[in-house]
């Protein structure tokens, strides 16, 4: 019986076929435990020999009747025919018996031939059941492929379980690349502390140069303060002994015959004093401008402190903006690395996953193939076995008809001696 896609293929049942919830082959038979692939194969071998053993049956009920009431005809003649004595009575079951007999050896014969010519074909037949090469040839055969799926599916489990060392390796580095981000990270923060460490001290650095500066200038205000005072006070004292100088020399002029002598050695005293006061003077002058040159270097070396003070802010500064940058640089590139890391290691459990979920189902594929295999395997054992018990029994009751067919005309022929006899 034809079945669809949604019934059982089990000979006689058409319940409905459940839906399959897995990949691969899609069911054959219904949720009934009793109805599997070889149950069903058993049954329609079962169906198979029934009809087969009807028909049989049949022709052997549509043959043997007329020849058994050929040959038993003579006994069922009535007792008052023969008591008769009649000419015909001795002469006619003589005749029919003879024809009798042959009709039935010319079925002998033919049934004989044909009998012959299936006691052959059942012979090879037989003998190719019951070879044990050509038996042990299927089964290692079937062993064959057996192994051979078994060894498909431990393939596929090996690629399976080196897909998955892969991954973990993958995984693995993965993890080592994230630590080695966040460990550049960290460095990169470190430096990062460094240089605003580096900049503070800078800064320091140029306020304490600021106010060595300031009391550069102000020890300059203070030298150029004292160079004046002194210069003016030298001034004043030069322009008061002029003064008295003048005076003197009016009083001395005044008594210049009086005091001639005593006013030349007055004035040469004056003018030695006038000298010292003018050495006095020059000294105090240059004493100045000493005090200037010295206010002047430190100017200078304040201006050039500022400058490279200036100098050095502007370098940390620009260190500063550079260090920053890249820093914000390698955030980024932490940042982008790590949502890089994360799904790939997403995308790696991913595959894990799926390549688990391969796994299993090829591992249940080889599973069923190999019990597939295996139960095909006993399948064709069984019929194998089957085909040769049957073989065996249809010998056994071609030659129990054989000798049935053989028996009548010994029979037949021992009835007519003993008719001819009386």
């Amino acid at each position: 019986m034809a079945s669809d896609s949604n019934t059982c293929n089990f000979p006689g049942c058409d319940r409905p076929v459940p839906r399959a919830s897995s990949p691969g082959r899609p069911p054959q038979y219904c949720d009934l435990p009793e109805h599997t692939r070889w149950r069903a194969w058993k049954e329609r071998q079962r169906q198979a020999q029934e009809a087969e053993r009807q028909e049989e049956l049949a022709r052997a009920a549509q043959e043997p009747p007329a020849a058994d009431s050929a040959a038993h005809s003579p006994h069922s003649s009535p007792p008052h025919s023969r008591a008769a004595g009649s000419p015909s009575f001795t002469a006619e079951p003589v005749t029919s018996a003879r024809l009798r007999a042959d009709d039935l050896l010319t079925r002998f014969a033919v049934q004989s031939e044909q009998l012959t010519a299936t006691l052959q074909a059942a012979t090879e037949a037989f003998s190719t059941m019951t070879d044990p090469a050509a038996a042990e040839a299927q089964v290692e055969a079937a062993r064959l492929a057996g192994a051979r799926h078994a060894a498909e599916a431990d393939a596929a489990r090996l690629e399976a379980e080196n897909r998955r060392r892969e991954a973990e390796s993958a995984r693995r580095v993965a993890e080592d690349a994230a630590a080695s981000a966040v460990a550049a990270t960290q460095e990169a923060e470190r430096i990062a502390e460094e240089a605003l460490a580096a900049r503070d001290a800078a800064e320091a650095e140029r306020d304490r140069q600021r106010a060595l500066a300031d009391q550069a200038r102000t020890e300059r205000d203070a030298a150029v303060a004292e160079a004046n005072a002194g210069l003016a006070a030298a001034e004043r004292r030069i322009a008061e002994q002029a003064a008295r100088a003048r005076e003197e020399l009016e009083h001395e002029r005044a008594e210049a015959a009086r005091r001639l002598q005593h006013a030349r050695a007055e004035a040469e005293g004056l003018r030695a004093e006038t000298a010292e006061h003018a050495r006095r003077r020059d000294e105090a002058v240059l004493a100045a401008e000493s005090a200037r040159a010295r206010a002047e270097t430190a100017e200078e070396r304040a201006g050039e402190a500022a400058r490279a003070l200036a100098a050095e802010r502007d370098r940390f500064d620009a260190e500063l903006e550079r260090t920053r940058e890249r820093l914000e640089s390698d955030r980024a590139a932490a940042a982008a690395e790590r949502q890089r890391l994360t799904a790939e290691m997403e995308r790696l459990h991913a595959d894990r996953e799926r390549l688990s979920a391969e796994l299993d189902t090829q591992r249940r594929n080889a599973e069923i193939t190999l019990a597939e295999s295996r139960e095909a395997a006993a399948a064709r054992l069984a019929l194998a076995e089957e085909a040769r018990d049957r073989a065996v029994a249809r010998a056994e009751l071609a030659e129990q008809r054989a000798q049935r067919a053989e028996s009548p005309p010994a029979e037949q022929a021992g009835e007519a001696g003993e008719h001819t006899t009386v």
